[in-house]
């Protein structure tokens, strides 16, 4: 008998096996008498150790802030959160959520005096590989979206090892109505590069996560670039409207299928 069928008679197949082709995640993936097939089980070895890596990986700020000016046409600011190395990071998330005394008295001496619409805020977060993949494919389509639209940007702040709220603290110093961040989100199995995206309006320190809107999942398995900035624009346009974000910000937009197809490569989603 070769291998090949050998391998088909010693794994049991999983009747959820039709279902695999709506995700990436790891569901039917059969069985070995009581164990998973050994190559599930190294796959999913991989899986964690790419999580971990995204974790600890140092994103190239310098060639990050390069990307960001080139692409917004501005200056951009490279500033560090309170928490000294990722360690401490890692165990005290409240020092992520400050800009360090230098960072903070360098953005205030800096900051050009006039209100803005939009505070663009970028870290690494739980994932640098995030930031590295998405960030630039994400500004590219954000900024036109923003100048056809009439919305001034403030210069983009870079901060290392920040937390969501940190752009609060940015936003209020360069006089934001909006504060935006793009920020590594924590890794899962399937997803080691997934970005988030945090809105806020009126941003000043001390604000409260009711009062964010968030996107979650912006890659190109999970929602692409695309369609993460339509839907960021319509509630960036909600909340100047309304003056608010949050709970009480209602994400009501119709999904675009074409947009939710772009970068997936051919997934088959469910109706």
């Amino acid at each position: 008998m070769d291998q090949k069928n050998n391998k088909t008679q010693t794994i049991i197949p999983n009747p959820w096996d039709s279902l695999k082709r709506f995700t990436g995640a790891r569901i039917a993936l059969g069985r070995c008498g009581a164990s998973l097939p050994t190559d599930k089980l190294l796959e999913f070895r991989l899986a964690h150790a790419r999580a971990k890596d995204a974790v600890y990986a140092a994103p190239d700020c310098e060639r990050l802030k390069a990307d960001i000016e080139r692409i917004s046409g501005n200056s951009a600011f490279l500033l560090e959160s309170r928490a000294q190395d990722r360690a401490e990071y890692l165990k005290r998330p409240d020092l992520g959520r400050r800009l360090s005394e230098e960072s903070a008295a360098l953005l205030a001496s800096r900051a050009p005096g006039q209100v803005y619409d939009i505070a663009p805020v970028i870290s690494e977060g739980l994932s640098a590989i995030a930031i590295e993949r998405n960030l630039r494919p994400f500004l590219e389509l954000l900024y036109p979206e923003l100048r056809r639209a009439g919305l001034s940007a403030a210069p983009a702040c870079l901060v290392r090892q920040g937390r969501v709220a940190v752009a609060d603290e940015v936003g209020s110093l360069l006089g934001a109505r909006i504060a935006v961040i793009l920020i590594g989100e924590r890794p899962g199995l399937s997803s080691p590069d997934s970005m988030g995206i945090y809105l806020t309006f009126n941003p000043h320190p001390g604000i409260t996560d009711e009062r964010r809107n968030c996107i979650s999942n912006v890659r190109p398995e999970g929602m692409p670039c695309g369609a993460a900035v339509s839907k960021l624009m319509y509630l960036i346009r909600g909340s100047l409207r309304l003056g608010l974000s949050g709970v009480a910000l209602k994400d009501e937009q119709e999904p675009d299928d074409a947009l939710l197809e772009e970068g997936r490569g051919g997934m088959e989603l469910p109706s």
